[in-house]
């Protein structure tokens, strides 16, 4: 039998619920995708992800797109691709 070790981690309640529902729908308990990430960190030397800090162009439209400035709406695909020139 393999020898186990307990990780224990603080995170917010509703951050915690929408992580497990979509480890449901991928089949995994919280423990099984946390075994994932480790190996993963394990076999990259590293995060499994790019971690960055946003361009302040980024940080300005997230800001701009949270306040609801400059949105562009619309009603459906067909208008979405007439918007965009497609």
């Amino acid at each position: 039998m393999s020898k186990t070790s307990t990780v224990r981690a603080r995170i917010q309640p509703e951050l915690k619920n929408h992580a497990e529902s979509v480890f449901h729908r991928l089949g995994l308990n919280a423990t099984q995708a946390i075994t994932i990430f480790y190996k993963q960190v394990e076999l990259r030397g590293g995060l499994p992800f790019e971690l960055a800090i946003p361009t302040s162009t980024t940080r300005q439209t997230f800001d701009s797109t949270d306040a609801g400035r400059d949105l562009i709406v619309c009603k459906d695909a067909d208008d979405l691709f007439k918007k965009l020139g497609i």
